[in-house]
């Protein structure tokens, strides 16, 4: 009796270890996101995407050859992002922006979002925390 009970106790806890593990894998900035490719830019938001676990927001990105690219952030979480100030409408559709991040692995147009800038000055944090992605040192330091 006892052995099954500790063979049923490893065998469980193998399961869980193994269905943990892609959870975890998926809060890693370093999988998804380029660290070396920092983006920065000025664009109007499309939409504002509240879903968990990440919010999404697209922006329509004007290139300096006229043509216009839709980008994608990930921001954090809902409840996270509502602490900050946001709100369901704060960035409704044609809301100028200024949005700063870094690029996807893949070379699409998505990116972890970092910051962003209002047209009024306003600068909010758009990421997780604790997700490793790198940070900003006070100036003069490295």
């Amino acid at each position: 009796m006892r052995t099954k009970l500790a063979l049923m106790s490893v065998v469980l806890g193998l399961l869980l270890t193994g269905r943990a593990t892609p959870l975890a894998a998926h809060h890693a900035f370093a999988a998804e996101f380029d660290a070396n490719k920092p983006v920065k830019f000025e664009g109007t938001v499309t939409k504002m995407q509240w879903t968990n676990p990440h919010v999404w927001l697209y922006v329509d990105v004007k290139k300096s050859d006229g043509k216009v690219e839709n980008w994608a952030f990930e921001a954090g979480t809902p409840n996270v992002l509502f602490r900050r100030g946001f709100t369901k409408n704060a960035l409704l559709p044609g809301t100028k922006v200024l949005v700063d991040g870094y690029q996807s692995k893949d070379g699409s147009h998505r990116a972890n979002g970092r910051d962003i800038t209002f047209a009024d000055g306003r600068k909010l944090f758009l990421g997780s925390s604790g997700t490793g992605a790198p940070y900003e040192l006070p100036t003069g330091q490295k």
